[in-house]
């Protein structure tokens, strides 16, 4: 069983726009079971039918009415382990796919009412962080946020699958889009920043069309706005205090980009209905919106920590951080207080600050957990991998690590787990 201490937090939602027009709203009915904790993915086939993903309690929910109710398909009871469920994607109505972050992918072929585990992967995945369908039969996968960067695919509805090694193109691989089941992007980060890759023969070679050449930032997410404008591609750069996350964007399909400053550090979610109208968010944030491309962002005052914003149309999106949220012309917003856990279910303390040869602290982690922790400089640049670390169950533990060698100054070390990210400075005497 998973235990997570909570608080409570009151949401006030209103009205960024009038007039009908299309505003965001937190969906009540998917709260009730989930004790609130974040919801990593949400996928919508059409309208009215979706699934998501709450990523901490290991949970799949499905409706059938565009979010206005909610049942419970699957949680980490009727499973042997400790999962943290990540990314989610359906073909049709009832086949679909389920990625997690402990080296276990499952596949539904009713809609979601039973899954079974994915065993024919070789090597098997340590973990999936984005899926993606394109076409009646082809699926693809990457992963994941800490190494080895990875795809997979089948173009038989799942039936077999082919394990692609990305590690000379990437360190670590966060979120896939394809066009075509031919054409598609990867993203993540490499050796020298983050990273956008694009594929025209279905994976079998790669060309990096974006980097942001500083070390430890990702993509995070990817969105391809489609329809009229083919062309217009969206990336959510995350980084490292001191620096601010970016909205990357790109009107010729990627032979160049322009970049703006995000709403926070660690932004991870983007969705644009327009190339000019769009909302971001991450670990800190809800939803802020710009009319202007990004040049400048207004806090909507919905959503908390979010990872995924998922457009239907120009007037129809799903959201999903602490809670989900839809975005439609219906101007009665919902008004629920529900009940918020602490962000992440590890604590973190550090011996002492200033250091002088070790740098000494101690992780409390409540479950399973992926944990990688990284030095950076005073400007948020990437040092070196400290410790990536797969943790089975509760249990405390200690790390020491000398930083002699280090010149004086401020550093960042940058803690980077499964449903959350975290920096804590420290001065080196």
């Amino acid at each position: 069983m998973k235990y997570l201490y909570t608080i409570i937090i009151g949401l006030t939602c209103f009205l960024p726009h009038c007039n009908a027009q299309a505003n965001w709203q937190t969906l009540s009915g998917i709260l009730d079971n989930t004790s609130n904790q974040r919801f990593d993915d949400v996928f919508f086939l059409n309208a009215t039918t979706g699934w998501a993903v709450n990523g901490f309690f290991a949970a799949v929910y499905k409706t059938t009415d565009g979010g206005t109710t909610w049942t419970e398909q699957l949680n980490e009871a009727d499973l042997e382990g400790d999962f943290y469920f990540r990314t989610l994607t359906f073909l049709n109505e009832t086949t679909g796919f389920l990625g997690t972050l402990n080296g276990t992918f499952f596949k539904t072929e009713d809609g979601g009412t039973t899954w079974t585990e994915v065993t024919n992967i070789s090597p098997n995945p340590p973990a999936i962080c984005g899926l993606n369908t394109v076409g009646d039969a082809t699926i693809y996968g990457c992963g994941a946020f800490f190494t080895p960067a990875h795809i997979i695919k089948s173009t038989d509805s799942g039936a077999t699958w082919e394990f692609i090694d990305m590690t000379a193109f990437a360190n670590a691989l966060v979120d896939v889009y394809f066009l075509t089941e031919t054409t598609g992007f990867v993203s993540g980060r490499s050796t020298t920043g983050a990273t956008i890759l694009k594929t025209t023969d279905g994976g079998s070679t790669w060309n990096e069309i974006y980097n942001s050449n500083i070390p430890g930032e990702y993509v995070w997410k990817l969105q391809l706005l489609g329809g009229a404008t083919p062309n217009v591609i969206f990336g959510a750069v995350t980084a490292v205090a001191p620096n601010l996350g970016k909205l990357i964007s790109s009107m010729d399909g990627g032979l160049s980009f322009s970049t703006f400053d995000a709403p926070e550090t660690d932004i991870q979610a983007v969705g644009f209905v327009s190339p000019t109208r769009g909302w971001m968010g991450g670990h800190t944030t809800g939803f802020y919106e710009t009319t202007n491309g990004g040049a400048t962002w207004t806090d909507s005052g919905i959503g908390s920590n979010l990872n995924r914003i998922f457009v239907l149309s120009p007037t129809l999106a799903y959201g999903c951080g602490t809670s989900v949220y839809k975005f439609s012309d219906s101007n009665t917003l919902n008004t629920a207080t529900p009940t918020i856990p602490a962000e992440a279910p590890t604590s973190i303390a550090f011996k002492q600050n200033p250091v002088a040869s070790n740098l000494e602290f101690s992780i409390t982690y409540q479950a399973s957990e992926n944990m990688l922790i990284e030095l950076y400089d005073a400007k948020g640049r990437f040092l070196q991998t400290l410790n990536r670390s797969i943790i089975n169950g509760r249990t405390t533990k200690a790390y020491t690590y000398p930083v002699h060698h280090l010149s004086s100054g401020t550093y960042f070390v940058n803690f980077h787990y499964n449903n959350g990210r975290r920096t804590f400075k420290f001065v080196k005497r």
